[in-house]
């Protein structure tokens, strides 16, 4: 990480350290919440606001679930509230405001099952089954410092995946691959 990355990293990280991930103290109940996607698969946008007031805001979320839905299957599943803090607080500390570039959010139990007979690195009790995963990139974010702060975060786990271009994050226990 280049001098001026490292500084903006460790800027970021002090600035958002209250405002970024569940089980941390949030700043103030007006705090709002919103983030970018681009789904790559689908070709769909979504710039959206899910938290205000102190709540989540349901429509939001059910319009994060669609867009983050098994693109093979167009099953929609729940995607964990928890799993948008972290992607917040990771933007913040990075300090992107660029979409996430969505590799894969959700995945229907056949589509984990068919990914799992293709490669050994997918797991029979994914969190994507679960919408606690999710799988992405920031187009101004060189992804080795996405992961670092990722993992910088302790939030859950994060997976390097470097061939594939992409970072995995997840709201389970804290692990790094």
């Amino acid at each position: 990480m280049n001098d001026f990355s490292r500084r903006r990293f460790v800027t970021a990280l002090g600035a958002t350290a209250l405002t970024v991930a569940p089980g941390w103290v949030h700043a103030g109940a007006g705090a709002t919440r919103a983030l970018r996607f681009d789904n790559l698969h689908t070709n769909e946008k979504l710039s959206v606001e899910y938290f205000a007031a102190g709540r989540y805001l349901p429509d939001a979320l059910s319009a994060v679930n669609h867009l983050l839905r098994d693109f093979r299957t167009n099953d929609v599943g729940e995607i964990d509230p928890a799993l948008l803090d972290l992607l917040h607080g990771l933007a913040a500390t990075v300090g992107s405001q660029q979409a996430f570039h969505v590799i894969s959010g959700y995945r229907s139990p056949a589509t984990n099952e068919s990914l799992r007979q293709r490669s050994n690195g997918v797991a029979s009790g994914s969190l994507h089954l679960r919408g606690q995963a999710i799988d992405i990139r920031l187009a101004d974010v060189p992804l080795a410092t996405l992961r670092d702060a990722a993992r910088s975060m302790r939030s859950g786990g994060v997976g390097y995946y470097a061939a594939s271009d992409f970072v995995h994050v997840d709201t389970g226990r804290v692990r790094f691959w």
